[in-house]
């Protein structure tokens, strides 16, 4: 069984491969009468989209995404909505003959599937990461008192923004790559979203950053410094927290999710020379859609 699809009442699927026709998701669950169309998910894919500047994969992709069910006259009807978004740049060739590369999955999924697309990593590029984007643009009509916004917090372990350009310069020129942090905040979420025992907010929310394309590590509130604290400053840090028992508190909630470097060092192809640049739309949307599900399965069961 492949485990495709992420949710339980806001169910999304997404398909596609990196240089196949076209990428796309179902998003099922979504209530009836929100209003829906292109323009609102085309805005939040253009934040991740590659062949934007500099420091990003110079493929050149404008991700225009269409809406082929789900939707009449601008709402959603409560049926699955389907979106998809054509792959217009690939260049398959480029993958030709490359051997097993670490990092990039190739072992894994020919040592599970006895085949593998080595075609721009297939299923396992991060180019999967615009369906979750574009499932987000219908979970955020679902939360409209929510607010999730993500940023860069560090790069190659630097905080100082204004270094990040010459840092990113170095590792380009050496054929080298570096790492991120990003950090989400969700303000507006009300208390008593989330469950107590096996679908605590927190570990939904790990869960869903965790699947993210690269990423190696989640933190939740004060995180892994919990670890390294005393109890009188773990207690106030943690009457600060968003959650609470696995359940919001009503207050902002922090998530922070660690990008490896690139993988793909002196090899042929297109490639992020930090992936984590554009890994903050997609953090966005993860978080977005757990927040879209944890709000209908309160309301399934506490009206």
């Amino acid at each position: 069984m492949s485990v495709n699809s992420f949710g339980h009442l806001l169910r999304v699927t997404t398909w596609g491969e990196s240089h196949g026709p076209a990428i796309g998701c179902v998003v099922d669950g979504c209530p009836p009468g929100l209003e829906l169309d292109e323009a609102w998910v085309q805005q939040w894919l253009d934040q991740r989209r590659p062949g934007t500047g500099p420091n990003v994969s110079p493929r050149q992709e404008p991700d225009r995404v269409r809406i082929l069910s789900g939707t009449f006259e601008s709402r959603t009807t409560g049926t699955p909505i389907s979106l998809i978004i054509d792959n217009v740049d690939a260049r398959s060739r480029d993958y030709a003959g490359l051997p097993h590369r670490p990092g990039h999955a190739d072992f894994a999924y020919e040592a599970k599937y006895g085949i593998r697309d080595p075609r721009g990593g297939g299923r396992a590029s991060a180019r999967e990461t615009a369906c979750r984007v574009a499932a987000a643009a219908v979970a955020r009509r679902i939360i409209p008192e929510v607010t999730v916004t993500a940023r860069v917090a560090e790069i190659g372990g630097e905080t100082d923004h204004r270094r990040w350009d010459e840092m990113l310069a170095a590792a380009k020129a050496g054929s080298d790559s570096l790492g991120a942090v990003i950090e989400c905040v969700a303000t507006g979420v009300p208390a008593g979203w989330g469950a107590p025992v096996y679908a605590k907010l927190d570990a939904e929310l790990a869960g869903a950053c965790m699947g993210i394309n690269a990423v190696k590590g989640v933190e939740i509130g004060e995180g892994f410094a919990a670890g390294r604290a005393r109890g009188r400053e773990s207690l106030e840090a943690m009457t600060a927290s968003g959650i609470d028992g696995g359940i919001s508190t009503g207050r902002s909630i922090v998530v922070r999710a660690a990008f490896k470097p690139t993988s793909s060092i002196g090899i042929g192809g297109r490639h992020d020379p930090c992936v984590g640049i554009r890994g903050a739309p997609v953090v966005e949307a993860m978080v977005a859609l757990v927040l879209a599900d944890h709000k209908l399965l309160h309301r399934a069961q506490c009206g």
